[in-house]
């Protein structure tokens, strides 16, 4: 097991490295850098004008210096003018003296993730509370969605084709069918609305980020929950159904075992084997396809951020945003292998 965490590790950073070059060489092309140099400085600017801007702050370098310097494996580019000296990890223009003091790597590695152009503000500082915000968010969403789900999987596939499991079985088509965005308006004008609506809820996901309650806070939960909720109890329903018709069922049937018995102790553990796997891929896509629900209801999370960052051209917080979401999306895929390892002892680590 633990060479098999090590050679799994291995291919995670190689993946990270590959995938976030991609997304650095992507984000650094001229027109997004020239762009970037009219925002911050003219938009009138001429060609010579940007091309200054961009060798004056660290922007003219190859590609690879830079991706280096943005990871923290290359020293920080130095320029020197007339008002002192600037660079990637000087605070401002700064003296001689002061310019040798400062750090030569400032990184990723080295936790700095940069400036945001947006926000005006440390990206650190940015990712820190906007990820927060999705974390209770996700946390309140899977508290909801996977136990219900589970149980909707369950009762479902206990009896193929019943009653139950044909109405079971049509509302989490019904919900897997239909977009957050639909939903969301659905549940706006339904119970949020104050002209034509029941009024339930009358608090906004705006101020849930400061002090969250029911009354502001369930709607955009229910509205993730119930899209991810249909997808996980088919997968449970059919995984159920197929363990419902195996070898060693029947026979505990036939030695007179309780069906509740026959559920709860042999059918169970193996129909939640891929179930898990499933589970766990829901993790990178609440990280990341909450930016309808957040951008509805106006909660500034995670989703919110990658929304702004896009839209205004902000590099550096686009690249922070990226790294996160692939940190995330392979370390759950690797707890996922380990945990359908546990879940499935048939599977052996060659």
């Amino acid at each position: 097991m633990g060479l098999f965490i090590l050679r799994r590790s291995g291919v995670m950073i190689i993946t990270a490295l590959c995938l976030t070059f991609i997304v650095f060489f992507l984000t650094n092309l001229y027109p997004n850098l020239e762009k970037l140099a009219k925002t911050e400085g003219n938009f009138r600017m001429s060609d010579e004008a940007v091309a200054s801007w961009l060798d004056k702050n660290g922007y003219g370098q190859p590609i690879a210096i830079k991706y280096g310097q943005w990871l923290g494996v290359v020293p920080g580019w130095t320029r020197e003018g007339e008002d002192g000296i600037t660079g990637r990890c000087i605070d401002g223009t700064a003296t001689a003296e002061i310019a040798a003091q400062a750090p030569r790597y400032c990184g990723i590695l080295q936790g700095d993730w940069g400036y945001s152009t947006r926000f005006k503000t440390d990206v650190g500082e940015i990712i820190e509370t906007r990820l927060g915000n999705t974390g209770y968010l996700m946390m309140w969403v899977l508290i909801l969605m996977v136990p219900s789900a589970l149980i909707i999987g369950v009762l479902a596939g206990m009896r193929e084709g019943s009653a139950l499991d044909r109405s079971l079985s049509t509302v989490s088509i019904m919900t897997t069918a239909t977009p957050e965005y639909v939903s969301g308006v659905i549940f706006i004008a339904v119970f949020a609305s104050s002209t034509v609506g029941l009024k339930w809820f009358k608090g906004t996901a705006t101020a849930a980020m400061e002090n969250p309650t029911f009354e502001n806070f369930f709607l955009p939960v229910l509205t993730i929950a119930l899209y991810g909720m249909g997808y996980i109890a088919r997968m449970t329903r059919a995984s159920m159904t197929e363990v419902m018709t195996a070898q060693y069922i029947r026979t505990a049937r036939l030695k007179g075992v309780s069906f509740g018995n026959i559920v709860l102790k042999h059918a169970l553990r193996n129909a939640l084997i891929a179930p898990f796997t499933v589970i766990m891929l829901q993790f990178p896509w609440l990280l990341n396809g909450v930016v309808i629900v957040e951008s509805l209801f106006n909660y500034k999370g995670f989703g919110w951020a990658l929304v702004e960052a896009a839209s205004n051209n902000d590099i550096e917080l686009l690249l922070a945003v990226s790294v996160v979401s692939v940190v995330v999306v392979l370390l759950t895929q690797l707890i996922s292998d380990i945990g359908y390892v546990f879940l499935n002892p048939r599977i052996r680590i060659a």
